[in-house]
Formats: C-alpha cells, sequence, structure tokens
C-alpha cells in the first residue's frame, strides 16, 4: 500500500455500472484459494470497505446497525501492516507496520489472501451481542456480494485467535473481536 504514514487516504469510491445484483448472487462463493501474486490496490481496498462498512447518506451505513449504534469498526491487515479503516474520512489509519497475516485465522490458506478484515465490536456501543452479530453478518454480506461482482474472493471466518488480534489490533476496554474474512484474487 505504500510508504508508511500515520493514515493512508483513500481514494473516492468508484463502483462499476456493470456489475449487477444477479451477477453477485450468482457468484457469491467462499473462496479458501488464493492468487499470491495477485494484490488489491488502493481503490479495490476503498471499494470494498465502503461496500461493508462506509457512508452511503450524510450519518448512514451501507448495512443496518440496531438503534443506529455503529457498534462496529473495521480492521485491515495485509503483508504491510494493520490499519483501521475510518470510513468518515475514507482512509485508512496505521495501528502497526507488522506482518501478522499467518495469525489472522488458523486456517492454512489466510495468509495467501490478499487481506484479512477484523470485525471489532465496541460492545459499550451495542444493543446485545446477538445485534453485533447481525451487524457483522450484514456488513460482511455485503463485503461478500461486492467481492462477488468483481470477481474478487473473500471467505467469512470464526476461527482466529481472539486474544491475540485483540493485542495486535490494540483493543481496549470492551472491544472484542467478532469476525474475521480473507479477501484476494481466488487462484486457477
Amino acid at each position: 500500500m505504500g510508504a508508511m504514514s500515520q493514515t493512508i487516504n483513500l481514494p473516492k469510491v468508484a463502483l462499476s455500472d456493470t456489475a449487477t445484483l444477479k451477477y453477485a448472487l450468482e457468484n457469491r462463493q467462499s473462496t479458501r484459494e488464493y492468487d499470491t501474486a495477485k494484490k488489491l490496490n488502493r481503490q479495490e481496498i476503498a471499494n470494498i470497505l465502503w461496500a461493508g462498512w462506509g457512508y452511503n447518506r450524510k450519518d448512514k451505513r451501507t448495512a443496518p446497525s440496531a438503534i443506529d449504534r455503529q457498534e462496529i469498526t473495521l480492521y485491515i491487515c495485509t503483508q504491510e501492516g494493520v490499519f483501521m479503516y475510518d470510513a468518515e474520512n475514507n482512509r485508512l489509519d496505521i495501528i502497526s507496520n507488522k506482518d501478522i497475516m499467518k495469525k489472522c485465522g488458523e486456517q492454512p490458506f489466510v495468509d495467501k489472501a490478499a487481506a484479512n478484515i477484523i470485525y471489532v465490536c465496541d460492545r459499550d456501543q451495542s444493543v446485545n451481542a446477538e445485534m453485533s452479530a447481525v451487524c457483522c453478518g450484514a456488513i460482511s454480506q455485503n463485503i461478500a456480494l461486492y467481492c462477488a461482482s468483481q470477481n474478487i474472493g473473500n471467505v467469512v471466518r470464526a476461527s482466529f485467535d481472539g486474544d491475540f488480534l485483540r493485542q495486535q489490533l490494540k483493543l481496549t476496554g470492551n472491544n472484542i473481536v467478532m469476525l474475521t474474512q480473507s479477501i484476494g484474487y481466488p487462484a486457477k
């Protein structure tokens, strides 16, 4: 993603007008084998994160949140480091320049993906655990459908070391890792 500074400004979201919901639904699938030579560029990352949890209206998101609590924060890990998605400012805030891809999950393919998205819930903001899980599901499905529309692979995962990720993300308070999602171009 380039040189390390405190933030990385993402390009303005640019979605294709040719991808249809029908195409995305027909092609949505879990991908566990990735083309390690093909990385995601900043435009693709901006589009993926916006599709999942960006702002599509003044203060409203692309996915629902119970009582509009917006208690989920997305982090993205690549070989270049760990970043927090700041949807309001369309940027990535750098948490660390460490490559933790191998530790983003317990499956053997997680470090072969171009990126891993980590879903963090601020339990102090949430209505309850069940509704936060619903919000994570909606965000991850938005991402899955966007990826399918662009022939990008992804898989949602629940097998991860939450304590390790919590430490790497520098989480404090009542913030917990709820879900992870590997993303990248499928191997042929």
